[in-house]
């Protein structure tokens, strides 16, 4: 038995919206498909996510290998926890956030300053699209750190067929897990359109072989992160073969370029909807002395708490992160769930819990500041980034991303207002296994 309602919400980009629904009209516990429940419970949350809790991922992680069929699943995809761990160990020092901050700032900084020139530019001669520039820095960073080599799209302005692949490969993947009788017949139509969206991972491989090169150069420091991995495979026991190598550079650019540029995105735009709140936010930035580093702007306050509540409202990701239970079962507020049930927890509905987050659905950066205090549970169940062993290893990278481009253009592009073609409808999210706005765009002017 298949729940049709739920496969027509995840194609038509609303499957988050959909089992929020089903959260307030039926409670916490629901079940969503034959074998799936999902919660929204913070004290079930904290129970599932705990690390060494047995509720590991379920295949359907295999599903979103960027790399195609066949290949060694990533960091991302990997299942099994002591994979998991492994893998993990050899990336943790690239992806720390003092290698981050010594090795990389400078990469990132450079590139932030000419995504802000370059949306300032736009902006002042008519109209800019922040979604576009945030989507290329983040892309061009990620690049520039997985491969060793910039995709250089913030100086061509011009989107790159690897990225192109990517989103068609993404797209296969949600096919193949959603609908496989669908992916295996499009696999055999030999029309070219449906091969581009079938076969796009041989793009991505080849651009992978970059990542390989890169990776064995004899500057392992900044050549790229796969570098500083092999490095720290070659002192212990792990390795990392050219395979892995191949298919975490494109898990990791999955997982750091729409990610982050959706995010700058909906923060531009709750900004630029609250003048009092953009007018604070420029001053602060403004007032900040010397060069804009990522240590210093962490102590900004309005800044910070602009980026959590963009997070809590609008973080990329929101959609459920489905755990298989382990033998035994578990009990969640008083139900009894079987071994081998998936269940499932989404941050959309978890940051939206007014017990948690009064007037949840208001952007409102206060709820981060003093004196307001969060509860502790409150703080559990944010999870922009994942949660317990499997939060998203680019954490460090992806705030001093988001840091940087919020500082520098609240700095550089005073008095910016939301152009006319961007209204709340517009920039409703739709979510696919991201969100994005409706309209694929957010335009301001100067």
């Amino acid at each position: 038995m298949v729940n049709w309602r739920l496969k027509i919400a995840v194609l038509g980009g609303a499957r988050a919206d959909y089992i929020h629904a089903l959260h307030q009209l039926y409670g916490p516990i629901v079940r969503i498909a034959p074998n799936e429940i999902a919660i929204n419970d913070p004290a079930s949350f904290k129970d599932i996510h705990k690390i060494g809790s047995g509720f590991n991922k379920t295949n359907w992680y295999e599903y979103l290998n960027t790399n195609g069929v066949g290949k060694c699943p990533g960091v991302f995809n990997i299942t099994n926890p002591k994979e998991h761990a492994a893998r993990r160990k050899l990336l943790a020092r690239g992806f720390s956030q003092r290698h981050i901050r010594e090795q990389w700032e400078s990469v990132v900084r450079e590139k932030v300053d000419l995504a802000v020139a370059r949306i300032k530019s736009n902006a002042t001669s008519g109209t800019a699209d922040v979604l576009k520039w945030w989507t290329y820095l983040a892309t061009d960073v990620s690049a520039h750190l997985m491969f060793g080599e910039s995709f250089h799209m913030l100086e061509s302005g011009k989107r790159v067929p690897y990225i192109e692949a990517l989103e068609k490969a993404t797209i296969c993947s949600a096919i193949s897990w959603e609908l496989p009788l669908v992916y295996w017949i499009g696999r055999r139509l030999p029309f070219p359109a449906m091969r581009a969206i079938f076969y796009a991972n041989s793009v991505l491989l080849e651009q992978g072989g970059v990542a390989i090169k890169n990776s064995k150069s004899q500057e392992y420091q900044t050549s790229n992160i796969f570098a500083t991995a092999i490095n720290e495979a070659e002192k212990g026991d792990g390795t990392m073969t050219d395979e892995e190598v191949q298919t975490e550079a494109g898990n990791l650019i999955v997982a750091g370029s729409d990610t982050t540029g959706i995010t700058l995105t909906y923060l531009t735009w709750c900004v630029l909807k609250q003048p009092a709140l953009q007018k604070a936010l420029e001053e602060e930035v403004s007032e900040a002395d010397g060069l804009l580093t990522d240590a210093s702007l962490e102590q900004l306050p309005i800044l910070n708490a602009v980026i959590e509540e963009t997070l809590r409202l609008y973080g990329a990701a929101p959609a459920t992160l489905p755990r298989l239970t382990p033998k035994g079962g578990a009990t969640f507020k008083d139900y009894y769930i079987p071994a081998g049930t998936v269940v499932g927890t989404q941050s959309y509905s978890l940051h939206r819990d007014p017990q948690l987050f009064a007037n949840p659905d208001k952007f409102d950066h206060t709820r981060w500041l003093p004196p307001n205090e969060l509860s502790p549970l409150a703080k559990a169940v944010f999870s922009p980034f994942g949660a317990g062993s499997r939060v998203c290893i680019g954490i460090h990278l992806a705030r001093m991303e988001l840091r940087l481009a919020t500082a520098k253009f609240f700095r550089e592009c005073k008095g910016a207002k939301l152009a006319p073609s961007t209204t709340d409808e517009s920039m409703k999210p739709v979510n696919f296994f991201l969100i994005t706005p409706q309209a694929h765009k957010c335009e301001i002017v100067m």
